[in-house]
């Protein structure tokens, strides 16, 4: 029971990553907030982990509104009287090159994937200092690290997501909070699932990984969970790759 009596929250719940984290951090005690655009994916998703005995509540959040961030702590604080935790998690992933991308998709990823994470940091931050401790985890990508020949507001966006880590961590450390990213490489979800439909693109995105799969979502989840809960108490301002050795050459 790892995050026994912690309030975490989880943006982009909903998703593969998403559903998987909140499943888990259940499952190890915690008092999820899952914080979603789809309500009904976010609603069934409270109510099977609810079933199965953990403690879950939905709100309904754009992770891009200062407004919806601020309903959301509101709502997490008399529910639950504190945040401990907050995953930034919350993503949109494109797949057009610098070339072929447009200003609008643009600023919407942007959006999502950049402002969300600082709205979100900054909404949270007021309660974990008033507690004098909180885990930050932003979800960023191996795109961040490495280039491909598809994308690149993607990658711009996860980039620029790992330096507001190391700002955040520094800003923050004197007050308890540690502040982290996960690094994830490919992973089996349905945000990726144009680029691998096909035994082609399976096998190639496959060959660059050292150890020669697609990574799966609780694969993830436990690398999200240990830098919630306080196994990782002297970790922060770091980045936790789990992508199956892509980056290492």
């Amino acid at each position: 029971m790892r995050l026994l009596n912690k309030v975490v929250v989880v943006t982009g719940a909903t998703g593969g990553i998403g559903q998987a984290q909140c499943r888990l951090f259940a499952k190890e005690r915690a008092k999820v907030v899952l914080a979603d655009i789809d309500e009904q994916k976010g609603f069934k998703l409270a109510n099977d982990i609810s079933v199965a005995g953990g403690s879950a509540l939905f709100v309904n959040l754009d992770v891009s509104s200062e407004s919806d961030w601020d309903s959301l702590v509101k709502i997490t604080i008399e529910r639950f009287k504190k945040i401990d935790v907050l995953v930034n998690n919350a993503g949109i992933y494109r797949t057009e090159s610098i070339q072929e991308e447009n200003t609008a998709d643009w600023d919407r990823l942007m959006s999502v994937n950049l402002k969300g994470a600082f709205l979100g940091t900054k909404a949270v931050v007021q309660s974990m200092r008033s507690n004098k401790v909180g885990s930050i985890i932003n979800v960023s990508s191996t795109t961040a690290l490495v280039g491909s020949w598809r994308g690149g507001a993607y990658g711009a966006s996860k980039a620029a997501l790992l330096s507001l880590t190391k700002h955040s961590s520094i800003q923050n450390a004197k007050y308890g909070i540690r502040v982290n990213a996960v690094v994830p490489g490919p992973i089996e979800t349905e945000m990726i699932s144009k680029n691998i439909s096909d035994p082609e693109g399976r096998a190639l995105s496959e060959s660059r990984i050292l150890l020669g799969r697609l990574g799966s979502p609780s694969e993830v989840a436990y690398a999200i969970l240990y830098l919630a809960s306080d196994d990782s108490r002297y970790v922060t301002g770091t980045e936790l790759l789990v992508d199956g050795g892509l980056t290492a050459q």
